[in-house]
């Protein structure tokens, strides 16, 4: 700018100094003008040089400060009258844009760490170089190290060298400096700086496989010990009533007739003891399916004859066979028929079973119009049932016989009308 404002005063100094040179100027005239015409001249041009300059530092000032992270200086003077206060407002305008955008980023970021910190999941990042990146409270538990000696370090020295290759999802055996036990292993792509990063992700299945099998004892010891008590109480008592009995002398005719009274319920609570250890055998023996073709219509309409305490009504679906065991299916359904037909014994009502196909999978459906379920939690707890003679193991060995063949079964109310279905779904091929 300082020599485009001489370039641009040249002409007219040029002009200036020709006039001096004319009469009637004298020498000492001359000089005199020139100087103060030069100092005039360079005055100007530099007073255009600081006027362009000294925006542009303060521009160059914002600018700076903006990418230095500071967001809260503005410029003075913005204005969409001039060119300069347009671009000051403009500045400003970028400015408070920026600073929100920021901040936006500060609280997302605030917030992805703490998620991250309070998922029990164990998330670890690695970079091209295999090298950890980024890894979470949960992560640094499993390792049992902490962030600052975790990060930078390759991911064979850390034992997940094999988790970053292979495929995704899957179960994995790992034993590492924090735990050790079976993982979920999920893994995912993700770009930081334009380079392929790995994202890592451990779930540990063995805490929620010991919660659950936890619980799945805890109710099977208070069924176990509900049965048991129920039995060993009366004997108990029984036992109690005949040593006194006996211990008073001779029997009497009255007397003899209370012993073998006694003795009699003795052995009926001991049989029923003994059915429900039975029982408890058949459900933890179940084998695994030897299929073979099973013609539906067939297998429907002979456990449907089976059950003569209440009229069963087939309706008949579209012809399909299934590769399955046919003893086990048949214990499954003459399952779900006779506990239809209880619901419905008091009512006088009546039973349907039906099955329909959906693409390769078979739905039979075994309905009745009977009170509804009214316990829904411990349908399919072993031993728990609500019948007086009920061995509470029919409905979880029909669920058992559905999950072995890949299929389900589940329990549910009519809804609009009243009365029950079972729902039995299996797939075609086995």
């Amino acid at each position: 700018m300082f020599w485009l404002a001489l370039a641009g005063g040249a002409p007219a100094m040029a002009l200036a100094v020709w006039a001096l040179w004319r009469p009637p100027f004298d020498p000492l005239t001359r000089w005199t003008l020139l100087f103060a015409l030069l100092a005039t001249w360079w005055g100007v041009a530099f007073a255009v040089r600081e006027r362009f300059m000294r925006p542009m530092q303060t521009l160059s000032n914002l600018l700076a400060a903006m990418r230095e992270g500071d967001t809260s200086i503005r410029a003075r003077g913005a204005d969409t009258d001039t060119a300069y206060g347009l671009a000051m407002w403009e500045v400003n305008a970028l400015t408070d844009t920026v600073g929100r955008q920021r901040l936006d980023a500060m609280e997302a970021t605030a917030l992805l760490a703490r998620v991250m910190d309070s998922i029990d999941v164990a998330v670890f990042a690695f970079d091209p170089a295999q090298r950890l990146r980024l890894l979470n409270r949960e992560a640094e538990a499993l390792l049992a190290m902490p962030a600052e000696r975790a990060l930078g370090r390759e991911a064979a020295s850390l034992g997940l060298g094999d988790a970053l290759v292979g495929d995704t999802p899957r179960l994995v055996e790992l034993s590492l400096a924090g735990r050790s036990g079976r993982w979920e292993l999920r893994r995912g792509r993700y770009r930081h700086d334009g380079r392929p990063h790995d994202l890592l992700v451990l779930s540990d299945l063995s805490r929620a496989l010991r919660e659950e099998e936890r619980q799945a004892w805890q109710r099977l010891i208070r069924v176990l010990s509900h049965e048991i008590n129920n039995s060993l109480a009366p004997i108990q008592s029984l036992a109690g009533s005949l040593q006194t009995v006996l211990d008073r002398g001779p029997l009497s005719g009255d007397s003899t007739a209370s012993v073998h009274q006694g003795l009699a319920v003795i052995e009926s609570r001991a049989q029923a003891l003994g059915r429900f250890m039975h029982a408890y055998a058949q459900l933890a023996r179940l084998p695994a399916p030897r299929r073979t073709a099973v013609d539906v219509g067939v297998w429907v309409r002979r456990v449907a004859a089976l059950e003569t305490r209440v009229p069963v009504a087939v309706v008949a679906g579209p012809a399909v066979q299934l590769q399955a065991d046919a003893d086990q299916l048949e214990q499954l359904l003459i399952n779900l028929v006779r506990n239809a037909a209880d619901a419905v014994l008091e009512s006088g009502g009546s039973v349907a079973v039906g099955w329909s196909l959906d693409e390769d999978v078979l739905e039979l459906r075994v309905e009745d119009d009977g009170p509804g379920l009214a316990e829904t939690a411990n349908l399919f707890v072993p031993f728990f049932t609500t019948k007086p003679e009920g061995s509470g193991i029919g409905l979880a060995l029909s669920r058992q016989i559905a999950e072995g063949h890949g299929g389900s079964l589940v329990l549910e109310n009519r809804g609009r009308v009243r009365g029950c279905v079972a729902r039995v779904r299996l797939p075609v091929g086995g």
